[in-house]
């Protein structure tokens, strides 16, 4: 089977952080991205669930903060 090269750009910190990952798992850098390219081949998918994530501002977290400052105001002793 003849090999092929494939290039893809990555940040320096990015390749640094998955060298380090595949090498605490065992693998090299090739053989990871090889393992990740055979997965897409044999589901005909990317072989993980890709979502959006919601802006900031509308996570559960804040809306939450809002909700609250919103009837601390309403019950609270505020001049309007």
């Amino acid at each position: 089977m003849a090999l092929a090269t494939l290039t893809a750009r990555i940040g320096e910190k990015g390749k640094a952080s998955f060298d380090t990952f595949c090498s605490n798992v065992g693998l090299n850098t090739s053989t990871a991205i090889n393992i990740f390219v055979k997965a897409v081949l044999r589901e005909n998918r990317i072989p993980f669930e890709i979502t959006q994530t919601i802006a900031p501002f509308f996570s559960e977290a804040n809306m939450a903060y809002v909700k609250k400052s919103v009837q601390e105001l309403k019950a609270g002793p505020f001049v309007k």
